[in-house]
């Protein structure tokens, strides 16, 4: 697979991020899916593959003092910088794949790999994450990650890497959305993105959902895909901080990767809040990289 400008080469970057949310353990995310063997499954395919290890992260403990601001300096900071990383990726003809963490990180990685020339984002999460500071329950801002790529919120993150937002609804489709806070709820439905709830995909199909959503950003050949494994039902991946029952099968996320793999487009990944406290035996690490193959071109024949 080549995407139009890029060579067969993907730059795995590690954000080990946990200050956008409570659970503590999803700073392991990149760890657990290095010893899965995400860079040996994506060289098989043929990709050139170099891991650069990981962005620093602050620990908690060490900036206490930020915790009535919801640690909003460091990761301004920590998403500062994987801007920086993705855009050089991207700028040196490589496909980024940001492995988390939490999803706050994709403010940085969806806006640095955006930085010279737009691209679709294909947002695959049980969460919306379009909370904004006033209408969030948690505080936590990893629920404000797509508001915040949308220009909505914290203006220390909307404005990271480039003054203003990075998409607009028309960039964006939703997928396998099933858990919504009452005031996100509303905001989502007046946004315009497009978002493919858990029921559209029982009712009609992953595959017809996926083609349909390949084809709403069709004006763009560049795509970013942005996994949060908990998307996939806690059955196939119980190794997540936030638990939401009725998500997507194992299968159903492989038919959409290999889908979304036959249009070329994808330019990019993020593989988000794997919590290997919460996980048996790395299954779910192990998920996500058997999901990330089949992005990238692997198939059954």
């Amino acid at each position: 697979m080549k995407v139009r400008g890029m060579n067969k080469a993907i730059r795995i970057i590690g954000v080990p991020l946990d200050l956008g949310q409570n659970k503590r353990g999803v700073d392991m995310g990149p760890a657990a899916l290095r010893y899965a063997g995400l860079a040996a499954s994506l060289a098989e395919l043929g990709y050139l593959v170099h891991d650069t290890g990981d962005i620093l992260v602050p620990i908690r403990e060490t900036v206490s003092q930020e915790a009535g601001r919801h640690y909003l300096p460091s990761i301004r900071t920590v998403c500062r910088d994987v801007y920086a990383a993705a855009r050089l990726a991207v700028t040196e003809g490589q496909i980024p794949v940001c492995i988390g963490g939490d999803h706050t990180l994709a403010i940085g990685s969806i806006g640095g790999c955006s930085h010279a020339e737009p691209a679709g984002l294909i947002w695959i999460d049980a969460h919306g994450d379009f909370n904004t500071p006033q209408t969030t329950l948690t505080n936590n801002i990893h629920g404000m990650t797509l508001a915040v790529l949308m220009g909505d919120g914290y203006p220390e993150l909307i404005d990271i890497g480039r003054p203003g937002p990075k998409l607009r609804a028309e960039d964006v489709v939703m997928i396998g959305i099933r858990d919504l806070d009452p005031l996100e709820r509303g905001r989502l439905r007046e946004s315009g993105i497009t978002a493919y709830t858990m029921r559209e995909i029982d009712e009609r199909g992953i595959s017809a959902v996926t083609r349909e959503a390949l084809e709403r950003l069709e004006h763009h050949e560049r795509l970013h895909v942005s996994l949060d494994m908990d998307a996939l039902d806690p059955q196939a991946g119980p190794g997540v901080g936030t638990l939401s029952p009725g998500g997507l099968s194992y299968r159903e996320g492989q038919v959409m990767m290999e889908i979304i793999a036959d249009s070329g487009r994808c330019s990019a990944l993020d593989i988000v809040e794997i919590n290997p406290i919460f996980d048996q035996q790395n299954r779910t690490a192990q998920l996500a990289v058997e999901l990330s193959a089949s992005l990238f071109g692997k198939r059954i024949l």
